[in-house]
C-alpha cells in the first residue's frame, strides 16, 4: 500500500504532526519553567557568572572563560574556543534559573576536560549532522520526484547522520544537568531542597527539548522511508 497517493502524505500525518506537537509543548514546558523559577531568588546570593567561575575553579579548570551572550536562553558553552556564554539573564541573574542553567553548562565544560567520550563523539559528528540537516531532505526530495533511488538513498544515509548526532546529543545533556545538579548540592548553593526541586525543574524541562528533537528527526526518517517504499509500490 503506498503511503503517499492523491496528494496525502501519510508520514506526515502519523509521525512529523505528533512530534511537532510534542516539540511546541516541550518548548512551552521549558519557557514555563524558566520564567516561574527566574522569579525565584537563590538564598547564596551568587549570580549565574559566579556559580559557573567557582564551579570552574574548583573543578580544577582555568582555561575556561564566562562571558555574556546574546539573547534568551542563548546560553552555551564552546568547546573549540573555551568559552561559557550565558545569556543576560543567567550571566547576571541570581534566580534557581540561572543557577542551574549556568551549572548545567559548566557541565559541558566539565564533560570536555575530563574527555567525557559521548560529548567527543557528538562534537565529531557536528560537520556530518550540519550537512545531513541542510542537504538530506533536498536531495531525497529531489530524488522522489526524479525517481531516483541513488538521490534517495544519499538523503537517507546523510539524514541518518543527523539522527544519530541528535541521538548522542541526548545522554550528553541529561549527564551535563545530572553534573549541574551534583555540583550545586555539593558546594552548597542550594541550601533547601525546595531550591533542589526548582533548579531540577528547570534542567528537566530543558532536557525535554532534546527529546522532542529526537522525536522530531525520528519522525522525519520515518517519513523519508514511507515515501521510499511509495516510490518503490
Amino acid at each position: 500500500m503506498p503511503f503517499y497517493g492523491y496528494g496525502m502524505d501519510y508520514g506526515l500525518l502519523l509521525f512529523v504532526l505528533p512530534a511537532f506537537l510534542f516539540a511546541l509543548y516541550a518548548q512551552a514546558r521549558v519557557r514555563s519553567a524558566a520564567e516561574r523559577f527566574s522569579r525565584v531568588m537563590a538564598s547564596i546570593g551568587k549570580t549565574g557568572a559566579q556559580v559557573a567561575e567557582e564551579l570552574l575553579r574548583a573543578a580544577g579548570i582555568r582555561d575556561v572563560q564566562v562571558s555574556r551572550a546574546q539573547g534568551y536562553l542563548s546560553d552555551h558553552y564552546d568547546p573549540r574556543q573555551r568559552v561559557l556564554r550565558l545569556s543576560p539573564a543567567v550571566h547576571d541573574g541570581y534566580s534557581l534559573t540561572a543557577l542551574g542553567v549556568a551549572a548545567h553548562e559548566t557541565g559541558h565544560a566539565l564533560q570536555h576536560a575530563t574527555g567525557y567520550a559521548p560529548l567527543a563523539f557528538r562534537n565529531r559528528l557536528v560537520p556530518v549532522a550540519n550537512l545531513g540537516s541542510q542537504a538530506a531532505f533536498p536531495l531525497f526530495i529531489v530524488g522522489l520526484f526524479m525517481g531516483s533511488g541513488t538521490l534517495m538513498n544519499v538523503g537517507l544515509i546523510l539524514f541518518l547522520g543527523a539522527v544519530i548526532f541528535t541521538a548522542i546529543t541526548l545522554p550528553v545533556e541529561y549527564n551535563a544537568s545530572s553534573r549541574a545538579l551534583a555540583a550545586l548540592e555539593a558546594g552548597g548553593y542550594l541550601r533547601t531542597e525546595g531550591e533542589m526541586r526548582g533548579a531540577r525543574a528547570v534542567l528537566d524541562a530543558a532536557a525535554l527539548t532534546y527529546v522532542a528533537a529526537l522525536a522530531m528527526a525520528l519522525a522525519q526518517l520515518l517519513r523519508m522511508l514511507m515515501l521510499a517504499r511509495s516510490r518503490e509500490d
